[in-house]
């Protein structure tokens, strides 16, 4: 069921909008999430690139081979990690604007979480990537 989810940045200055169905809803615990994010994981929620609609001024940087990563230009919020060769973007779940709609399915990368997170919410938990 295509579902419509809409977020934004931290001042107001960027927003979007998917009509789409996510493909997956994870919480990931790698170290180039969490300097990415400033966070200790970065939760999101993946849906096709072609479902989103974008505006506002959005910078991007390429943070990994592959993966480049959308922020607000003037507040700096973390919004988006494009993965282009595959059709893809995850939206940051801090910057959706109901984001208890969508909770995390499971945890990935939980080999590199900070040692002090400790999921007690049951999900599924893998040392890196989730099973294909």
């Amino acid at each position: 069921m295509t579902q419509n989810i809409t977020g934004g940045c931290l001042c107001g200055a960027c927003r979007y909008r998917a009509a789409a169905e996510p493909i997956n809803i994870r919480a990931c615990h790698c170290r180039l999430c969490q300097k990415a994010t400033g966070a200790p994981f970065y939760a999101r929620v993946l849906v096709t690139t072609d479902s989103v609609e974008i505006q506002g001024p959005v910078g991007w940087h390429a943070s990994s081979p592959g993966i480049r990563r959308g922020f607000c230009t003037r507040c700096g919020t973390s919004l988006f990690s494009e993965r282009a060769s595959a059709g893809v973007i995850g939206l940051t779940h801090g910057g959706l604007d109901d984001p208890d709609a969508f909770p995390p399915a499971e945890h990935i990368w939980v080999s590199s979480k900070q040692a002090w997170v400790v999921p007690g919410d049951g999900l599924p938990q893998y040392s890196e990537g989730a099973p294909a």
